[in-house]
């Protein structure tokens, strides 16, 4: 079994630490992070007092966008945190992390679903997927790949968000990468 490299000193060469706070309200044979935790490729919290106190939290309601402004703190070895609940329970399960966790909340730039309950949906994302994006952002693509890899949808993802991602990882800043996806992808209305 691989084990996620731990942080050594922040060099490239070293993994990012992926955490899940698993809340347990989905069907667990669909389950993308027990699925990455069960092959070492992430760390899953049933306990959110065990999840880590530093890092990024992947929240979809937070409204700032994580990019190249977050590359400091992930250099440094903090982690990344998603949060896997149902898409229905969303608003009470962050809710509940922003009581009880410190970390810094992010939402991710727009791609399109690629696993089999929200294919092409745009941001309804598994676990794996959402951690996909944050690594491609930080070009960390041989790690985004390495997570994939168990999961039938991996070349999809990439086929699907080839252009969207490969744009997002030569963003400047958070803000250039926030203009950025709007090439690819409609505007919400106002």
């Amino acid at each position: 079994m691989h084990m996620m490299t731990s942080y050594l000193g922040g060099t490239e060469l070293d993994d990012v630490p992926l955490h899940v706070i698993h809340l347990d309200q989905d069907d667990p044979r669909k389950c993308t992070s027990r699925k990455l935790a069960s092959r070492g490729l992430c760390f899953l919290h049933s306990d959110i007092r065990n999840a880590p106190k530093r890092g990024i939290l992947l929240d979809p309601l937070s409204g700032k966008l994580i990019g190249p402004d977050d590359e400091i703190s992930i250099n440094r070895g903090s982690s990344i945190v998603g949060l896997d609940c149902s898409w229905k329970e969303i608003e009470p399960s962050v809710d509940l992390l922003h009581k009880n966790t410190n970390l810094d909340c992010r939402t991710l730039p727009i791609v399109l679903a690629s696993n089999p309950i929200s294919w092409g949906k745009p941001g309804r994302l598994s676990n794996v997927e959402a951690f996909a994006v944050c690594l491609t952002i930080f070009n960390r693509w041989e790690q985004a790949r390495r997570i994939l890899k168990p999961f039938k949808f991996r070349d999809e993802f990439f086929r699907l968000n080839e252009l969207p991602l490969e744009a997002y990882s030569n963003a400047k800043s958070n803000s250039d990468l926030a203009e950025i996806q709007w090439e690819f992808f409609d505007t919400p209305d106002s």
